[in-house]
């Protein structure tokens, strides 16, 4: 979350930025009861100052009934101490819970607009869209000649939006999983497998909503615990309330993680197949660095991410995404969208990675920092957070863009070695 003075510091620039997120917050509100706290917190010092003056003077009363009398004075103050106490934890709530609703502040470059509609190319991967020779199938439709997804069983076993992969669609997430992480391997990034649980905590830290009609997350009653939308929140919180030498970082993370999500809402064609779905797997770069870092630290990720889709041979483009679609703790975020010939009438693109720079926001939720040697107190690190590799939409754009007129898939040459054959026949 923003920092509560500079809130109250730039209340017109964050204003400004909740409207053009598209969220409606009144920053005002929250810098009235920042000052009635501030106010209420003087009279709870003032209010708690007299009453120990009163107190230290009961031992010179003279007699009983003055000593009675400063007593009795002393209660009075203290009541009142606890009744002002009570009115500012009141409004303490009200200001952090207007706080944490505020988004990060918008890159100056972001384009500014209210959905995806207004969102920018900034380039293009090596890849042409091809044209075919014959009409293209949707991966539905492959994913049937080769036997590869199973949605109806899924749906008896546990509802719609939800899928068994099968046969060599088995072994083509593994390949794209361990493709995926060799990349980041290479890169810096220390290789991790996370929990599919985090506490609430967590979750809220990163920025997710555990809770309420409009959340995405699946919670586990009775408990405090959610599972993970994405290994985002298991990796951002793996240094919660954590203060790092500055000689650590940057500190590069990439974890596999299976992802949850409710997808509530979702409707129409998205909903088909694999592209919107309830639980997948996904390949995830976590950087935590100096904020001096951050604005080259996300071009940085995003070539990794570009990396994969060229090493996989499939067209895509680059976006920067505009202020109504980025999320509360994003300063930046690019997304990478790949070409889907069987999607949409013709075909389109369909965002299959993203990158976000969070700079502060998640970690002064998160409470993690860092100390240079020499320098009194300590600084928040920035968090950056990418998709190598999400593997169901990854796979809709590789089959869909490798099919032949045959009905096989032809494997890119990068990922051969992983899956052991070059090609997806039937069987």
């Amino acid at each position: 979350m923003l920092d509560r003075k500079f809130i109250v510091e730039n209340v017109d620039l964050v204003q400004r930025n909740c409207v053009h997120r598209g969220l409606q917050i009144d920053v005002a509100e929250l810098v009235r009861n920042e000052g009635l706290r501030r106010d209420k917190l003087q009279e709870v010092e003032e209010l708690n100052r007299r009453a120990n003056e009163v107190s230290k003077s009961i031992g010179r009363a003279t007699n009983d009934t003055e000593r009675e009398q400063r007593m009795e004075e002393g209660r009075r103050l203290r009541a009142a101490k606890d009744a002002a106490q009570q009115g500012h934890d009141l409004l303490e709530v009200a200001v952090l819970e207007t706080q944490r609703r505020i988004p990060n502040l918008s890159h100056p470059d972001v384009p500014v607009g209210r959905d995806d509609n207004a969102n920018l190319e900034v380039r293009r991967g090596q890849h042409e869209i091809r044209s075919f020779e014959f009409v293209p199938r949707d991966h539905l439709q492959i994913g049937d000649h080769l036997d590869l997804f199973d949605f109806e069983a899924a749906s008896r076993v546990s509802g719609h939006g939800f899928y068994y992969l099968r046969n060599d669609a088995v072994l083509l997430e593994l390949a794209l999983q361990r493709y995926a992480l060799d990349i980041a391997a290479t890169a810096g990034f220390t290789l991790t497998t996370t929990p599919d649980l985090a506490r609430n905590e967590i979750l809220e830290g990163i920025g997710f909503n555990p809770r309420g009609d409009e959340t995405q997350i699946y919670s586990v009653v009775g408990t405090d615990l959610s599972l993970v939308a994405t290994a985002e929140i298991t990796l951002g919180g793996y240094l919660a309330g954590q203060t790092l030498a500055v000689e650590q970082l940057p500190i590069r993370l990439a974890g596999i993680s299976h992802c949850f999500r409710t997808e509530a809402g979702a409707h129409g064609r998205e909903t088909r197949g694999l592209y919107r779905v309830h639980q997948f797997t996904k390949v995830e770069m976590f950087v935590f660095c100096e904020p001096e870092q951050s604005d080259a630290m996300l071009e940085e990720i995003c070539g990794l991410q570009c990396q994969v889709f060229d090493g996989l041979e499939i067209p895509y483009r680059v976006v920067d995404t505009a202020t109504g679609d980025l999320g509360g703790p994003a300063y930046r975020k690019y997304d990478l969208e790949a070409w889907m010939p069987g999607r949409g009438d013709g075909g389109t693109w369909g965002e299959v990675t993203s990158t976000s720079n969070c700079t502060d926001y998640q970690a002064r939720r998160l409470q993690i920092r860092f100390k240079k040697p020499g320098e009194k107190g300590t600084q928040f690190v920035h968090t950056l957070n990418g998709t190598a590799v999400a593997i169901s939409r990854a796979m809709i754009a590789l089959v869909e863009n490798h099919q032949q007129s045959d009905g096989s898939v032809l494997i890119p040459e990068k990922l051969r070695p992983y899956l052991g054959k070059d090609r997806i026949v039937p069987k």
